[in-house]
């Protein structure tokens, strides 16, 4: 008799814990080919004079891989590595290993979803079947209490009606075993000059961005040790200059190293032993935030931003740089709080969110940039860069997003308040 093998397609969810798609595949078949694609179009330059992958996440991304290869070895497999294109690969995998069926991780940017539209049509040609998996938001969209098309548009009330009404699914468990396809060579895993960046270039990330599963459960444990009193090692009190707590969990979350369920249902733990903890909440709110733009993306794609001839205006930017555009970039603006930073964003590629929002007001309400010239300059930067929340975000600032109305959703006048508006050109 035949056996059944189903490829596992990973993509954003680079973890064992709290993975359907993985349980799922486990269950369904005799074996598993767990198959990782470093696409060419993902370390290309952009339209918008940026890289769409910057060296702090290339290198976060490698150490995720390599932490999954090092996980599946432990079970007596291991992941393929290859260099291309998905849908340039896919069925001459499917043919060589007799693949039944392949699985993946559904993604809502334009650009991630347009990569799952070319691997389906090859696959349609086989007759092969691509099951899409939805594991990357805190709430499952058939738990929210509405279809997708009826998600309030605006957070606050998106947030009301999902707290009150909705529930957060406990976590699936990591397998205990795996069976995996016959297979001889696996690929290497490439280097940082294999993806066309200079190996000697400086970055100062530290600990805290170590990629992978176990760096990212060991992080969240840290953050818990302590119970209730949830803090960052060597944080101050909160002044202008250190705008509070930050988990720093949100590159690990980016690349699915880390579940949102696994950490609400962790902080939840701590929580009902320790009390109530602001900290919580504002994890908690973040994680919400996620979801939010997700959906957003997932119900409206382009059409949630709400300005005239933006498709246009991404396929084709018109203008250059503007010198204050690149002291911006460079952390020169003579704005001490915009440039700190700034550096600190082109040094370890991580701010937290209130410093986002500080030089984004910059950027747009001083400067007078287009907000797209900082949310491209941001997906390079950034370690912890997700499409839907960093596009949403800018939009947001600009006024461009459609939860503008929403209380909360961003505060100019603060953030004036926050940067003194000294302008120092």
């Amino acid at each position: 008799m035949k056996s059944r093998k189903i490829l596992v397609w990973f993509r954003n969810d680079l973890r064992l814990h709290d993975n359907e798609m993985l349980v799922e595949a486990i269950a369904k078949s005799d074996s598993i080919l767990p198959v990782y694609f470093f696409d060419p179009r993902y370390f290309e330059n952009t339209r918008f004079e940026t890289a769409k992958t910057g060296l702090t996440r290339a290198r976060f991304l490698i150490e995720s891989i390599y932490a999954l290869r090092k996980a599946f070895q432990g079970f007596g497999g291991d992941i393929l590595l290859i260099q291309g294109r998905p849908e340039d690969s896919i069925l001459d995998l499917v043919e060589r290993f007799e693949i039944s069926e392949v699985y993946h991780h559904r993604e809502v940017g334009p650009e991630e979803t347009d990569i799952s539209a070319h691997v389906e049509d090859a696959l349609w040609k086989q007759k092969i079947n691509l099951r899409h998996f939805i594991g990357h938001t805190l709430y499952n969209k058939e738990d929210l209490p509405f279809p997708i098309k009826d998600i309030p548009d605006i957070f606050s009330q998106f947030k009301k009606k999902t707290e009150r009404d909705a529930i957060v699914k406990s976590c699936f468990e990591t397998p205990k075993q795996i069976s995996f396809v016959e297979n001889k060579e696996w690929g290497a895993l490439p280097g940082l000059e294999d993806l066309n960046f200079d190996d000697g270039e400086h970055i100062t990330a530290g600990k805290d961005a170590e990629g992978g599963e176990t760096a990212g459960l060991a992080h969240l444990e840290e953050l818990l040790e302590q119970g209730s009193e949830i803090y960052l090692k060597n944080s101050s009190k909160v002044t202008t200059d250190s705008p509070g707590f930050s988990s720093k969990l949100s590159a690990w979350l980016a690349l699915g190293c880390l579940s949102p369920r696994k950490v609400y249902w962790q902080f939840k733990a701590a929580e009902n032993e320790f009390g109530g903890n602001s900290n919580f909440n504002q994890v908690l709110l973040g994680l919400l935030w996620r979801d939010y733009f997700r959906f957003m993306f997932k119900k409206h794609g382009i059409k949630f931003f709400q300005e005239p001839d933006f498709e246009q205006l991404i396929a084709a930017p018109v203008e250059e740089d503007s010198d204050l555009v690149k002291k911006w970039k460079a952390g020169e603006t003579g704005h001490l709080l915009v440039d700190k930073y700034m550096q600190e964003l082109n040094r370890s590629g991580f701010i937290p969110h209130a410093g986002r929002l500080i030089v984004a007001t910059y950027l747009i309400h001083i400067i007078k940039a287009h907000w797209t010239k900082g949310a491209a300059y941001f997906e390079e930067k950034l370690t912890d860069y997700s499409a839907a929340s960093n596009w949403g975000n800018w939009a947001n600032v600009a006024g461009a997003g459609l939860s503008v109305g929403s209380k909360g959703a961003f505060d100019l006048e603060k953030q004036f308040k926050i940067m003194d508006v000294v302008v120092l050109y």
